[in-house]
């Protein structure tokens, strides 16, 4: 099939280099412009964009695809299908109408859960046992089209945000391969989603990673994990910032906050029901610690985590 790839970060980069061995002919890859990254600010290529480079395709980079140019660009490639994995900008009307095929995305969840910027994030986050990938028709809304495949997959309790997608990747990319010579054969017809089951997963921001200790111990840990690698799960001691790299819920009472020596070596922290076991951390302007390690520096006695407590944005579903 001859195809036009549209996607932007490490999660949509397997599903190309998949799309390309498979034989499809990629017309264009289509991703989003060069932005600064790091201390230095240096402009930094998106992922997918080194890939494609790295495949010898040609690559596109609109400021906005609702630009008349680039729709006629694109018209002139004349794709029958459009694949898009997490590209970052909604599509527009002349966009979704222009391939044979329509224009598919991979989804990062079992839709109509967890629709929106950051589905991986939030189904960790939220405590949920599994997600999976979701193949769909995109029409103008958020994730609201119709399903033409789903798979789930198990979220393992020590999986970070960062190491779900880059399983939720490899699923993806396989669920592509399978999926388009069955829409073209017409072999896999779309269904609708039931809207009145939808949640949302909206885009993180820094100040999500702030912990709020009032919040259990096991929510916490949670939050640890899908804030894994950004924005961090971070909090103050002494003013100076300390994030919280790794955690799990333990047994135990004591005021939110309040920093704890465990007696194993063990650092704790109270919160709101049961202690949180913090097992890795990082100080302000220092490499990332093993608990054990901090605790022989610093003197934690009736010290409490603190820090302003940000307005909830849970999105709880339980």
């Amino acid at each position: 099939m001859k195809i036009v790839y549209m996607g932007t970060p490490r999660f949509a980069v397997p599903a190309l280099r998949a799309l390309h061995a498979a034989g499809h002919e990629i017309a264009g890859v289509v991703t989003r412009i060069d932005k600064p990254a790091g201390r230095g600010k240096v402009l930094t290529p998106p992922a997918v964009k080194i890939a494609a480079l790295e495949l010898g395709l040609s690559v596109l980079q609109p400021k906005r695809v609702r630009e008349p140019a680039f729709v006629e660009t694109l018209r002139s490639l004349a794709p029958e299908a459009i694949v898009v994995a997490a590209y970052g900008q909604i599509l527009p009307k002349d966009i979704l109408a222009l391939p044979r095929y329509g224009c598919i995305n991979i989804h990062a969840s079992l839709l109509p859960a967890y629709r929106g910027a950051a589905p991986i994030n939030w189904a960790i986050i939220n405590g949920e046992a599994e997600t999976g990938i979701t193949v769909m028709q995109m029409d103008e809304g958020m994730d609201t089209g119709a399903i033409l495949s789903q798979d789930r997959l198990t979220i393992a309790r020590e999986d970070t945000a960062g190491s779900l997608t880059e399983k939720m990747a490899i699923l993806g990319a396989a669920m592509i391969v399978d999926a388009l010579p069955r829409i073209q054969a017409g072999a896999l017809p779309p269904h609708g989603q039931d809207h009145s089951r939808a949640t949302l997963a909206p885009l993180l921001k820094k100040e999500d990673g702030r912990i709020d200790w009032t919040l259990p111990a096991a929510k916490i840990a949670d939050r640890v994990r899908g804030f894994s690698p950004w924005p961090g799960a971070f909090t103050l001691l002494d003013g100076k910032l300390v994030k919280v790299l790794e955690a799990r819920a333990a047994e135990g009472t004591a005021e939110p906050g309040a920093v704890l020596h465990g007696d194993t070596g063990a650092l704790l922290a109270g919160t709101g029901k049961g202690l949180l076991l913090i097992t890795t951390l990082q100080p302000e302007g220092k490499k990332p610690m093993p608990s054990a390690e901090f605790l022989r520096g610093h003197t934690i006695s009736g010290k409490k985590f603190s820090g302003p407590v940000p307005p909830p944005r849970h999105q709880d579903t339980k």
